[in-house]
Parts: C-alpha cells; sequence; structure tokens
C-alpha cells in the first residue's frame, strides 16, 4: 500500500524538478544597491555567451522588461553593466522500477508459468541549462551582483512556449536582486 502511495507523490516531485528553476545569487556586500538607478547591457560580455543570437535577444529582452517594471532606466551612461553567460549540460537519469516478477508466461518457471509484478528501467535524457545575469558596477569596473538560474530547458515546438521559459528563468533570477543584506547580530 505505501508503495502505491508513493508514487504519484515520486511523480508529482519529478515533473516539479523539471518545470522549476533553481536559483542562487552572490553579491559584494559593501555595496550600496540602492544607489543604482540605469543601466546599460554589456555588449563585450554578451557577444562571448554560446547561444544563438535570437536566444541572446530573448534574453536580453526579458532583463530589460524586468529592470523597466522595477524603475530602471536603460541609459548610455549607466549606473549598472549587464552581462549574461551561458552553460548547458545533458543529464541522464535511470529510473529502477523493480517490483517483482513480470506479467507474462515465461520459460524460467518449471514447464513456464505466469509470473506477477512490475520491473524494467527507464533511462531519459534532458538538457540542463545555466543562466548567469552579471551586474557590473560601471565606475568600479567591477562585479556587484550575480544571478545564476538552473533548469530543464526542454525542446519546445513554438516559439511562444520558449519565450515563456526564458522569462521564467530571468524573472526568478532577478527577483533576487537586489540582495536581502542581512543585518548581522
Amino acid at each position: 500500500m505505501k508503495k502505491i502511495l508513493l508514487l504519484p507523490l515520486a511523480i508529482l516531485l519529478f515533473l516539479s524538478s523539471c518545470s522549476s528553476v533553481q536559483v542562487l545569487s552572490d553579491y559584494n556586500k559593501e555595496t550600496d544597491f540602492n544607489s543604482f538607478k540605469s543601466y546599460a547591457f554589456y555588449k563585450t560580455g554578451i557577444d562571448k555567451a554560446q547561444i544563438s543570437d535570437l536566444d541572446k535577444k530573448r534574453i536580453l529582452r526579458a532583463i530589460e522588461a524586468e529592470m523597466n517594471s522595477r524603475g530602471f532606466v536603460k541609459s548610455d551612461n549607466p549606473d549598472i553593466l549587464i552581462s549574461i553567460f551561458t552553460k548547458e549540460r545533458e543529464q541522464v537519469d535511470v529510473y529502477n522500477n523493480y517490483w517483482g516478477g513480470q506479467w507474462g508466461w515465461t520459460p524460467y518457471y518449471w514447464g513456464g508459468g505466469l509470473g506477477f509484478g512490475f520491473g524494467g528501467s527507464n533511462i531519459s535524457t534532458r538538457t540542463v541549462g545555466t543562466l548567469y545575469i552579471d551586474f557590473i558596477d560601471s565606475k568600479k569596473k567591477e562585479l556587484i551582483w550575480q544571478g545564476k538560474g538552473e533548469g530543464h530547458l526542454g525542446r519546445f515546438k513554438n516559439i511562444e512556449k520558449k519565450e515563456m521559459r526564458i522569462t521564467e528563468f530571468v524573472s526568478k533570477i532577478l527577483a533576487q536582486y537586489p540582495p536581502k543584506v542581512m543585518a548581522t547580530q
């Protein structure tokens, strides 16, 4: 009975892990993040990102929309330069489902017989992508904040779903900015 209850839970956890974006961020704790009001994209860094120009544009549009919604202004003389970096890797998942024998006639029993249960292994591969968004103090020319989002990329049948996934990555990463600086006790 416990196995039957655990199966739906395992499926739910697997499906939620496929669609979620895991986010981390890091920052320079000596930075006054309230002083930044304007931004520009750091073309030199963005050009090095190893993704298609179309995906770069999608990411930059999503960042721009998020920054504008927070009151930042795009400027030729910015406080912050924004750069991106990407990685991707193939992940192989192996699921063993041995709960007993298998249904059907089998020659391994005396003279053949009927076995019962479930069994087998499932192997699947998926692409896991990582997007880094870097904020650089334009005056000091140093990294002040970095957000990282990692998640399943999927194979998109239409552009709208791909753009939605990119927007999800960007919004979850930028939800970490500005950092919540904890008071020392």
